[in-house]
């Protein structure tokens, strides 16, 4: 609205100052030029009654005393002239509004009569009673005569002046109001426009535009407010960049970061997370993913009890937790806002690697030892006996021979997966991409295994995305991983469960997955699945069944495979609940062999 505008207030402002000194200034002036409209009245009349007392003292032919009379006052007024109650002169006037004063109405008014008792001048403002008629009086003794001079005049005729007067004065304080307003208008918008484009300027570096410059038009303080509105504009347009800066780079930081870090404020919420932050909240998700879980500020429960502690205790606390069969440990630090605590600052340090570290160091020459110890035991006990003609007859003999045989070839698939493994890990993979017809690549596996899975009585299922018809990538390496994992599942699922494999389409990847109802894996062996000679049965025994017993290199070799066709592998388990491996791989692939 105009009235809540700096223009209007300015104007009104002026405006009102102006109005409020005219008001009292044309009162004072009306009051000065009335009083002196009456005084002025008064001393023509004095003197004009001193002039007719000379004139009566030195003529006393009344002819000539009147006409002399008419000719010394003013023509709207009149004289009396009298030297007793019998002889009382009195002159025309032009004003037929005037009366004629009598001799009786001069005696009974007691200032009046004071003029021809006691000889002093008066001037008085009376009221003619029987004409309804003020009027202003003026008495004068007679120096040489028992009498008096009085002239007397209607006020109305000085009301006529100060009329015209008042009429001057307010003519007056309205052409000073008009141009007062035309004025403080013209002062106001011209103050108030460069405001206004400050305020224009304002909303566009609220905006983000810190180009906006302000016109400097004027060299005073709106000038200089102007320059500063600039220099203001740049330094915030310095320090904003300045900031978007460091916040890239903390950013970047953060990101590159090997550790997970969380920023809490003080009410709990998460502020700031990097990916392996983000990994450990996902994978608690999944790990709690019941509403009872959830503490009374949506954290995981490891971060909520030591975010609690660090809050209340306001020091440095630290926790190491397991989680889908990771180790983390955390280390998480109050954050101070000068004297008081505003959040904390959590570092999550995945001591994974370093815990599969130290257990492959202890495991690998076990393992290693067993997995070859047990073969060559076998071949140099069967072969003594062989020797010492302990097996006399040729079957046995032959059922020895076939053992020597059959543990030989086992060292020798050992030996040549840990060959291939190595080369893996070595880079010297040869990968011979080819487009595969999803569906009936797919039906060649599930017939792969259709005996084994009758024999163990489990059902096996395979589902393809219709969208996928044609993919990129190396058949038989592929082939060996699915192989691997649907192995894997069905000799770890029990009777009558359920093994299902499922080829899923995706923006830039298409993805596999095999769910088995399993038995599961549990919490400690799970970041181990994809090292070498990993068995979930830890006693080793030899399987009765007529399918060999693994060697615990599939699924580093098909996580080796995985990686080499640019893709990633994962697992998810939870014991007597079911395992999930999942596989994704880029539907386009840059390279023939690598």
């Amino acid at each position: 609205m105009f009235w809540r505008s700096v223009v209007g207030k300015l104007w009104f402002t002026i405006l009102f100052l102006v109005c409020f000194v005219l008001f009292i200034l044309t009162v004072l002036l009306l009051e000065f030029f009335q009083n002196y409209h009456i005084q002025q009245a008064e001393s023509q009349l004095l003197q004009t009654a001193s002039k007719i007392t000379e004139v009566v003292d030195r003529y006393e032919d009344r002819n000539l005393l009147l006409s002399t009379t008419a000719l010394v006052k003013n023509p709207a007024s009149r004289a009396l002239i009298t030297y007793g109650p019998d002889e009382v002169i009195i002159s025309d006037s032009e004003s037929k509004a005037l009366p004629k004063m009598t001799y009786n109405w001069i005696s009974s008014d007691n200032d009046l009569s004071k003029v021809i008792s006691e000889g002093q001048d008066v001037k008085k403002v009376t009221e003619i009673k029987e004409f309804d008629t003020e009027v202003m009086v003026v008495g004068t003794p007679l120096t040489e005569r028992n009498g008096a001079v009085f002239v007397y005049q209607s006020l109305d005729t000085i009301e006529e002046t100060s009329e015209q007067t008042t009429k001057i004065i307010f003519l007056g304080a309205g052409i000073a109001i008009i141009l007062t307003t035309i004025f403080a208008f013209f002062l106001s918008t011209r103050i108030t426009s460069p405001l206004i484009k400050m305020r224009e300027g304002a909303l566009e570096l609220a905006k983000g535009e810190f180009n906006t410059k302000i016109p400097i038009l004027t060299h005073d303080e709106i000038g200089e407010l102007a320059m500063a509105f600039n220099r203001m504009g740049r330094q915030l347009k310095f320090h904003i960049n300045a900031l978007n800066q460091e916040k890239e780079q903390l950013s970047g930081i953060l990101r590159s970061m090997a550790d997970g870090v969380i920023t809490i404020n003080r009410e709990g919420e998460v502020l700031i997370t990097n990916p392996p932050a983000q990994q450990y909240l996902e994978a608690d998700k999944f790990e709690n993913d019941e509403e009872a879980t959830l503490n009374p500020i949506n954290l995981p429960t490891p971060l909520y009890e030591l975010f609690d502690e660090v809050i209340s205790k306001e020091q440095e606390a630290m926790t190491e937790v397991s989680l889908q069969g990771r180790s983390w440990v955390i280390i998480m630090t109050p954050l101070y806002d000068k004297d008081t605590i505003r959040g904390a600052v959590a570092v999550l340090r995945d001591m994974t690697d370093e815990r599969r570290l130290d257990k492959l160091r202890k495991d690998f020459i076990a393992n290693v030892s067993h997995e070859l110890r047990t073969p060559i035991s076998m071949l140099q006990g069967y072969s003594e006996a062989i020797v010492d003609d302990v097996a006399e007859s040729k079957e046995d003999k032959n059922e020895l021979a076939q053992i020597i045989h059959d543990e030989s070839l086992r060292i020798g698939r050992l030996v040549n997966e840990l060959l291939d493994l190595a080369r893996m890990e070595a880079g010297h993979i040869n990968l011979y991409v080819e487009s595969v017809e999803m569906t009936s690549y797919m039906d060649k596996i599930e017939r792969k295994f259709q005996g084994l899975s009758k024999e163990r009585q489990v059902a096996l299922t395979i589902n393809v995305d219709p969208n996928l018809e044609w993919l990129y990538f190396d058949a038989d390496r592929i082939e060996q991983v699915f192989t691997n994992l649907i192995d894997n599942a069905i000799r770890h699922t029990s009777e009558h469960g359920s093994v299902n494999v499922m080829i899923e389409d995706g923006e830039h990847e298409w993805m596999a997955s095999v769910y088995d109802s399993g038995q599961g894996i549990s919490e400690e062996d799970l970041p181990f699945v994809f090292e070498r000679f990993y068995k979930a049965d830890k006693s080793r025994k030899r399987e009765t069944s007529k399918h060999k017993k693994g060697t615990g290199l599939g699924l580093a070799i098909a996580k080796n495979i995985v990686e080499a066709h640019n893709g990633m592998i994962s697992v998810h388990s939870k014991v007597e609940e079911g395992t999930t491996f999942s596989f994704r791989i880029p539907k386009r692939i840059d390279f023939t062999d690598n």
